[in-house]
Protein backbone atom coordinates (compact mmCIF):
# COMPACT_ATOMS: atom_id res chain seq x y z
CA UNK A 1 0.00 0.00 0.00
CA UNK A 2 1.24 3.47 -0.88
CA UNK A 3 1.25 6.44 1.49
CA UNK A 4 -2.11 7.74 0.24
CA UNK A 5 -3.94 4.42 0.24
CA UNK A 6 -6.77 4.41 2.78
CA UNK A 7 -6.60 2.83 6.17
CA UNK A 8 -3.41 1.39 7.56
CA UNK A 9 -0.41 2.35 5.38
CA UNK A 10 3.05 2.63 6.95
CA UNK A 11 5.79 5.03 5.95
CA UNK A 12 8.44 2.74 4.39
CA UNK A 13 11.25 4.10 6.57
CA UNK A 14 9.36 3.48 9.83
CA UNK A 15 11.52 1.54 12.31
CA UNK A 16 9.10 -0.02 14.78
CA UNK A 17 11.91 -1.11 17.11
CA UNK A 18 12.57 2.49 18.18
CA UNK A 19 9.02 3.11 19.43
CA UNK A 20 7.69 2.52 22.95
CA UNK A 21 4.53 0.75 21.82
CA UNK A 22 1.38 0.32 23.86
CA UNK A 23 -0.98 -2.55 23.18
CA UNK A 24 -4.69 -3.27 23.28
CA UNK A 25 -6.77 -0.77 25.17
CA UNK A 26 -9.35 -2.17 27.53
CA UNK A 27 -12.64 -2.44 25.68
CA UNK A 28 -14.42 0.91 26.10
CA UNK A 29 -18.11 1.24 26.81
CA UNK A 30 -18.60 3.18 23.57
CA UNK A 31 -16.55 4.47 20.64
CA UNK A 32 -17.09 7.12 17.98
CA UNK A 33 -15.20 6.79 14.70
CA UNK A 34 -15.03 9.98 12.62
CA UNK A 35 -14.35 9.47 8.92
CA UNK A 36 -14.09 11.86 6.01
CA UNK A 37 -16.09 9.62 3.66
CA UNK A 38 -18.22 6.50 3.79
CA UNK A 39 -15.73 3.55 3.99
CA UNK A 40 -12.89 5.50 5.66
CA UNK A 41 -13.79 4.14 9.10
CA UNK A 42 -13.81 0.54 7.89
CA UNK A 43 -10.42 0.99 6.24
CA UNK A 44 -8.90 2.87 9.15
CA UNK A 45 -10.17 1.07 12.23
CA UNK A 46 -12.67 -1.59 11.18
CA UNK A 47 -10.72 -4.30 12.95
CA UNK A 48 -10.57 -2.71 16.37
CA UNK A 49 -14.21 -1.61 16.15
CA UNK A 50 -15.27 -5.16 15.31
CA UNK A 51 -13.18 -6.51 18.20
CA UNK A 52 -14.64 -4.04 20.68
CA UNK A 53 -18.19 -4.59 19.44
CA UNK A 54 -17.81 -8.34 19.97
CA UNK A 55 -16.85 -7.50 23.56
CA UNK A 56 -19.90 -5.30 24.14
CA UNK A 57 -18.74 -1.83 23.06
CA UNK A 58 -21.32 0.40 21.35
CA UNK A 59 -19.90 1.55 18.00
CA UNK A 60 -20.92 4.92 16.53
CA UNK A 61 -19.99 6.37 13.12
CA UNK A 62 -19.75 10.03 12.13
CA UNK A 63 -19.18 10.60 8.40
CA UNK A 64 -18.24 14.15 7.43
CA UNK A 65 -18.90 14.24 3.66
CA UNK A 66 -21.47 12.81 1.28
CA UNK A 67 -18.99 10.74 -0.74
CA UNK A 68 -20.44 12.15 -3.96
CA UNK A 69 -17.11 12.24 -5.79
CA UNK A 70 -16.31 8.58 -5.13
CA UNK A 71 -16.41 7.38 -8.73
CA UNK A 72 -14.31 7.55 -11.90
CA UNK A 73 -17.51 7.91 -14.00
CA UNK A 74 -17.59 11.53 -15.15
CA UNK A 75 -21.29 11.18 -16.06
CA UNK A 76 -22.39 9.64 -12.75
CA UNK A 77 -25.49 10.87 -10.94
CA UNK A 78 -23.73 12.21 -7.86
CA UNK A 79 -26.96 12.72 -5.91
CA UNK A 80 -27.82 9.06 -6.39
CA UNK A 81 -24.24 8.09 -5.50
CA UNK A 82 -24.38 10.04 -2.24
CA UNK A 83 -27.67 8.32 -1.33
CA UNK A 84 -26.25 4.93 -2.18
CA UNK A 85 -23.17 5.54 -0.07
CA UNK A 86 -25.31 6.27 2.98
CA UNK A 87 -27.02 2.91 2.53
CA UNK A 88 -23.66 1.20 2.15
CA UNK A 89 -22.26 2.93 5.24
CA UNK A 90 -25.20 1.89 7.38
CA UNK A 91 -24.81 -1.70 6.21
CA UNK A 92 -21.05 -1.62 6.90
CA UNK A 93 -21.67 -0.27 10.40
CA UNK A 94 -24.20 -3.03 11.05
CA UNK A 95 -21.71 -5.64 9.88
CA UNK A 96 -19.01 -4.25 12.18
CA UNK A 97 -21.12 -3.66 15.24
CA UNK A 98 -23.73 -6.39 15.08
CA UNK A 99 -26.03 -6.01 18.10
CA UNK A 100 -23.72 -3.30 19.41
CA UNK A 101 -23.91 -1.07 16.34
CA UNK A 102 -24.80 2.43 17.48
CA UNK A 103 -25.71 5.54 15.53
CA UNK A 104 -24.50 6.37 12.04
CA UNK A 105 -24.53 10.14 11.51
CA UNK A 106 -23.79 12.05 8.31
CA UNK A 107 -22.76 15.70 8.37
CA UNK A 108 -23.42 15.90 4.62
CA UNK A 109 -20.63 18.21 3.49
CA UNK A 110 -19.84 17.96 -0.20
CA UNK A 111 -17.12 15.45 -0.95
CA UNK A 112 -13.82 17.24 -1.56
CA UNK A 113 -15.06 20.49 -0.04
CA UNK A 114 -14.85 19.72 3.69
CA UNK A 115 -13.42 22.49 5.85
CA UNK A 116 -12.38 22.52 9.49
CA UNK A 117 -13.87 25.82 10.58
CA UNK A 118 -15.91 26.76 13.62
CA UNK A 119 -19.23 25.65 12.12
CA UNK A 120 -17.90 22.18 11.31
CA UNK A 121 -16.16 21.96 14.68
CA UNK A 122 -19.45 22.73 16.40
CA UNK A 123 -21.12 19.86 14.54
CA UNK A 124 -18.47 17.38 15.67
CA UNK A 125 -18.44 18.69 19.24
CA UNK A 126 -22.21 18.29 19.41
CA UNK A 127 -21.98 14.68 18.24
CA UNK A 128 -19.32 13.94 20.88
CA UNK A 129 -21.40 15.58 23.59
CA UNK A 130 -24.56 13.73 22.57
CA UNK A 131 -23.04 10.29 22.00
CA UNK A 132 -20.57 10.49 24.93
CA UNK A 133 -17.94 8.09 23.52
CA UNK A 134 -15.21 6.83 25.81
CA UNK A 135 -12.86 6.60 22.81
CA UNK A 136 -12.79 8.68 19.62
CA UNK A 137 -11.04 7.43 16.47
CA UNK A 138 -10.13 9.50 13.41
CA UNK A 139 -7.69 10.33 10.64
CA UNK A 140 -4.28 11.65 11.64
CA UNK A 141 -4.47 15.26 10.38
CA UNK A 142 -0.68 15.66 10.51
CA UNK A 143 0.16 12.82 8.13
CA UNK A 144 2.95 13.92 5.80
CA UNK A 145 2.37 14.08 2.06
CA UNK A 146 -1.37 13.52 2.36
CA UNK A 147 -3.14 14.38 -0.89
CA UNK A 148 -6.84 14.31 -0.01
CA UNK A 149 -7.93 17.47 1.85
CA UNK A 150 -11.02 15.82 3.34
CA UNK A 151 -8.89 13.37 5.31
CA UNK A 152 -6.81 16.20 6.73
CA UNK A 153 -9.83 18.31 7.64
CA UNK A 154 -11.73 15.36 9.13
CA UNK A 155 -8.70 14.61 11.29
CA UNK A 156 -8.54 18.19 12.49
CA UNK A 157 -12.25 18.11 13.25
CA UNK A 158 -11.82 14.99 15.38
CA UNK A 159 -8.99 16.58 17.36
CA UNK A 160 -10.53 20.03 17.66
CA UNK A 161 -14.01 18.63 18.22
CA UNK A 162 -12.74 16.83 21.31
CA UNK A 163 -11.29 20.06 22.67
CA UNK A 164 -14.57 21.88 22.09
CA UNK A 165 -16.70 19.03 23.45
CA UNK A 166 -14.74 18.71 26.67
CA UNK A 167 -14.72 22.40 27.65
CA UNK A 168 -17.95 23.94 28.96
CA UNK A 169 -17.36 27.38 27.46
CA UNK A 170 -17.22 26.17 23.85
CA UNK A 171 -20.54 26.32 22.01
CA UNK A 172 -22.54 27.09 25.13
CA UNK A 173 -25.70 27.30 23.02
CA UNK A 174 -25.66 23.53 22.57
CA UNK A 175 -28.40 21.89 24.67
CA UNK A 176 -26.17 19.13 26.10
CA UNK A 177 -23.41 19.18 28.73
CA UNK A 178 -19.73 18.96 27.86
CA UNK A 179 -18.07 15.54 27.59
CA UNK A 180 -14.41 14.50 27.77
CA UNK A 181 -13.47 11.20 26.05
CA UNK A 182 -10.81 9.03 27.65
CA UNK A 183 -8.66 8.40 24.58
CA UNK A 184 -8.12 9.31 20.93
CA UNK A 185 -6.79 6.87 18.34
CA UNK A 186 -5.56 8.29 15.02
CA UNK A 187 -5.23 5.98 12.03
CA UNK A 188 -3.04 6.62 8.94
CA UNK A 189 -0.45 7.93 11.41
CA UNK A 190 3.11 8.68 10.36
CA UNK A 191 4.26 7.93 13.89
CA UNK A 192 2.04 5.18 15.29
CA UNK A 193 2.75 4.06 18.82
CA UNK A 194 -0.20 1.83 19.67
CA UNK A 195 -1.11 -1.64 18.42
CA UNK A 196 -4.49 -3.34 18.48
CA UNK A 197 -4.58 -7.10 17.92
CA UNK A 198 -7.30 -7.79 15.33
CA UNK A 199 -6.36 -11.39 14.60
CA UNK A 200 -9.84 -12.70 15.32
CA UNK A 201 -11.83 -10.13 13.35
CA UNK A 202 -10.13 -9.76 9.97
CA UNK A 203 -13.07 -11.43 8.24
CA UNK A 204 -15.47 -9.01 9.92
CA UNK A 205 -13.42 -6.01 8.79
CA UNK A 206 -13.42 -7.35 5.23
CA UNK A 207 -17.14 -8.08 5.34
CA UNK A 208 -17.78 -4.48 6.39
CA UNK A 209 -15.47 -3.06 3.71
CA UNK A 210 -17.24 -5.07 1.04
CA UNK A 211 -20.54 -3.42 1.94
CA UNK A 212 -19.17 -0.39 0.08
CA UNK A 213 -19.92 -1.83 -3.35
CA UNK A 214 -19.87 1.55 -5.10
CA UNK A 215 -16.18 1.80 -4.23
CA UNK A 216 -15.04 -1.49 -5.69
CA UNK A 217 -13.59 0.15 -8.81
CA UNK A 218 -12.37 3.52 -7.54
CA UNK A 219 -10.95 2.64 -4.12
CA UNK A 220 -10.54 -1.12 -3.98
CA UNK A 221 -9.36 -1.57 -7.58
CA UNK A 222 -11.69 -4.55 -7.88
CA UNK A 223 -14.32 -4.98 -10.61
CA UNK A 224 -14.71 -8.77 -10.64
CA UNK A 225 -14.47 -11.73 -8.26
CA UNK A 226 -10.79 -12.30 -8.97
CA UNK A 227 -9.90 -8.73 -8.12
CA UNK A 228 -12.12 -8.81 -5.02
CA UNK A 229 -10.10 -11.80 -3.84
CA UNK A 230 -6.91 -9.87 -4.52
CA UNK A 231 -8.28 -6.96 -2.51
CA UNK A 232 -8.99 -9.31 0.40
CA UNK A 233 -5.46 -10.67 0.13
CA UNK A 234 -3.98 -7.15 0.15
CA UNK A 235 -5.85 -6.24 3.34
CA UNK A 236 -4.93 -9.53 5.01
CA UNK A 237 -1.28 -9.10 4.06
CA UNK A 238 -1.13 -5.54 5.34
CA UNK A 239 -2.70 -6.45 8.68
CA UNK A 240 -0.32 -9.38 9.00
CA UNK A 241 2.66 -7.14 8.21
CA UNK A 242 1.50 -4.67 10.85
CA UNK A 243 1.12 -7.42 13.41
CA UNK A 244 4.34 -9.32 12.76
CA UNK A 245 6.72 -7.01 14.69
CA UNK A 246 4.42 -7.34 17.72
CA UNK A 247 3.89 -11.12 17.55
CA UNK A 248 0.31 -10.67 16.39
CA UNK A 249 -1.17 -12.51 13.45
CA UNK A 250 -2.94 -9.29 12.41
CA UNK A 251 -2.99 -5.77 13.80
CA UNK A 252 -4.10 -2.21 13.28
CA UNK A 253 -1.82 0.58 14.45
CA UNK A 254 -2.59 4.08 15.67
CA UNK A 255 -1.24 7.19 17.32
CA UNK A 256 -2.68 7.06 20.84
CA UNK A 257 -3.43 10.25 22.76
CA UNK A 258 -4.78 9.93 26.29
CA UNK A 259 -4.14 13.39 27.71
CA UNK A 260 -7.44 14.85 26.61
Amino acid sequence: MAANDPGQPIHPSRDVSTVAWTHDLATPSSALAIGAHPDDVEFGCGGVLAKWAADGCTIHHLVCTDGSKGTWDAEADVVALAARRQVEQREAAARLGGPHAGEVRFLGHVDGELESGLAERSQVALAIRQLKPAVVLGHDPWKRYRLHPDHRHAGLLAVEGIVAARDPHFFKEQPVPHHRPEALLLWEADEPDHVEDVSGVVDTKLHALLAHESQFESTMKAVDDVEIDRFRDRIRTRLADLGAPHDRAAAEVFKLITSL
